[in-house]
């Protein structure tokens, strides 16, 4: 919330998840992107053209910005609404039901203290009293109306449109005329979306996640087989996650059922070590079954040693106790530059991420 304004297998959980520069304002600072899709960064596709369509919005919104780009939207967005998940999202980029924040009438909860008098008559909040943030970007109302954009161009400007808050976040954070570029610049607008040290951290790790996994995997470093298996794998990306999918032929059906209640006796697809065991196959090497076994192959590169020990083709794990195998939950495939391709978990499908976005990383393993 702007506190500017107000005072067993491939199931574990992403703790933390998932560029070139588009400038809002200055073209000199604009550059063309590759379309990313969301799948490939956790986003809902709806809401990514929302960050997409802002970051490179109106010149004559805030003329002297320079550097915004999507990813910091996403950052944001992350931490206040995690993409408006649970949400349906319209064409139009109405979000319902509407994302409300705590009431804020000084009683604690959601760690609000201070009581703040309503400011809309209940037109965006729904209630007549207090205020509460409200959105993807949880603006309160008062400060909405003062950044609030037309984003989609509907002549309505909505708090709860995807476009028209992605557009007043970009326009807030710019303030007079910010280089977002600058990690300086970027640390201050983003505490001033919040004035807390620990919400820009995670802010700001967010944006890096996303600006990896924007990245195009490089493959240049990875030569003989270590190659095959990183090509066999991208190949595969878009393909769904499925509890125990996958062969050394490709996707597969699964089985039931994983911690989250995926049957994957319907999914056809690959879990994380079953895209691992096909992508090693195809360069004739023969991996275990799951991640905790395929932790026991090869030479064992610890954790300790840190991500940069990671030569691309390796395996990347995580588990709860990195110095016990038996605990391993996770595995991909490292790439290079920090990135890794993996089925990440059930409902996502085989994308590209950080190897930063998930927090228990347990090393890797170098099989070639």
């Amino acid at each position: 919330m702007l506190l500017l304004v107000c005072a067993a297998g491939c199931a574990g959980p992403l703790i933390t998840m998932m560029s070139a520069a588009a400038a809002l304002g200055s073209g000199s600072d604009s550059a063309a992107e590759d379309h990313i899709s969301g799948a490939a960064v956790g986003i809902p596709e709806r809401m990514l053209a929302a960050y997409t369509n802002a970051a490179t919005g109106d010149t004559d919104v805030v003329p002297k910005c320079r550097g915004m780009r999507w990813q910091i939207l996403a950052g944001i967005a992350r931490i206040e609404s995690n993409h408006a998940t649970g949400h349906s999202i319209s064409a139009g980029g109405n979000i319902t039901p509407h994302i409300l924040g705590p009431v804020l009438n000084g009683s604690g909860a959601g760690g609000n203290t201070t009581a703040f008098p309503d400011t809309d008559g209940g037109r965006w909040d729904g209630d007549s009293r207090y205020e509460r943030a409200v959105g993807p970007f949880q603006f309160l109302p008062e400060t909405f109306r003062s950044y609030g954009k037309d984003g989609n161009k509907d002549k309505v400007v909505d708090p709860h449109n995807a476009d028209d808050a992605a557009l007043a976040a970009a326009v807030y954070l710019c303030g007079q005329g910010r280089n977002l570029g600058d990690k300086r610049q970027l640390k201050k607008a983003v505490f001033a979306y919040n004035h807390s040290d620990a919400y820009v951290e995670d802010v700001l790790g967010w944006i890096e996640r996303y600006d990896t996994a924007a990245q195009k995997p490089d493959l240049v470093e990875a030569t003989g087989k270590a190659r095959t298996v990183l090509t066999a794998a991208l190949k595969q990306k878009g393909v769904p996650y499925s509890w125990g999918g996958g062969s050394t032929h490709g996707p597969t059906t699964g089985v039931c059922c994983s911690p989250g209640g995926q049957d994957g006796r319907i999914v056809y697809g690959f879990d994380c070590s079953g895209l691992t065991l096909y992508a090693f196959a195809q360069a004739g090497v023969t991996l275990p079954r799951t991640a905790a076994a395929q932790a026991s192959v090869g030479k064992r590169i610890p954790a300790s040693a840190g991500f940069k020990a990671l030569k691309p083709g390796d395996l990347v794990f995580y588990g709860y106790i990195p110095t016990s195998n038996s605990t391993i939950h996770h595995v991909g495939i490292y790439l290079g530059n920090g990135q890794m391709i993996n089925a990440a978990r059930p409902d996502t499908k085989v994308r590209v991420d950080s190897v930063t976005s998930m927090s228990d990383y347990a090393g890797g393993a170098r099989i070639l």
